[in-house]
């Protein structure tokens, strides 16, 4: 219930105009930028213009929308390592780590789509539209499930522990 609860809380909040205007419009622009940056090491006729990257001598560009910044995809991480029990330490390094993960793949995403759009229209709309809305969820499931794979057994061993010396207690009352 609470992983329900924290999806339409963030998913209302993110569309909220104050929030999208202080918080993710900015964002999307700083991963524009990031990403101009990026290419300009390889191709200095980039350029970044708030959310949109183009090509200065063909004009071409992208523009980076609300929902293609990768914070839907934080969001579902975010409720989900929330929902799930675990120290709040382990959840936050879950999010730091699960952050770089989403971003370096949405880097990937919007690099690849503006040379897609470069190369063809046809195949940009396909990558962007199947191909990598599916694969940017993906990845916050992927990191979900490595973060469930390394979590700590702490409290597992001595609930395992407690119920071993009760079992023994048991045994040792009975004889």
């Amino acid at each position: 219930m609470l992983f329900i609860t924290l999806i339409l809380g963030l998913f209302i909040l993110e569309i909220y105009e104050p929030v999208r205007q202080a918080v993710i419009l900015p964002f999307t622009s700083m991963i524009a930028t990031a990403c101009s940056w990026m290419i300009q090491l390889f191709d200095s006729n980039v350029i970044a213009e708030g959310d949109i990257i183009r090509n200065a001598v063909t004009y071409q560009g992208i523009q980076i929308a609300p929902g293609c910044n990768g914070v839907e995809a934080m969001i579902i991480l975010f409720a989900a390592l929330m929902a799930f029990p675990s120290s709040f330490g382990y959840k936050l390094k879950g999010l730091f780590w699960g952050f770089i993960a989403i971003q370096a793949l949405n880097s990937v995403r919007i690099i690849s789509l503006f040379y897609l759009l470069q190369w063809d229209k046809v195949w940009f709309d396909w990558f962007h539209l199947y191909l990598w809305q599916a694969l940017i969820i993906l990845d916050a499931l992927v990191v979900w499930l490595i973060w469930l794979r390394y979590l700590p057994k702490n409290s597992d061993k001595s609930n395992i522990s407690d119920n071993n010396n009760d079992q023994l207690a048991a045994s040792e009352s009975a004889a």
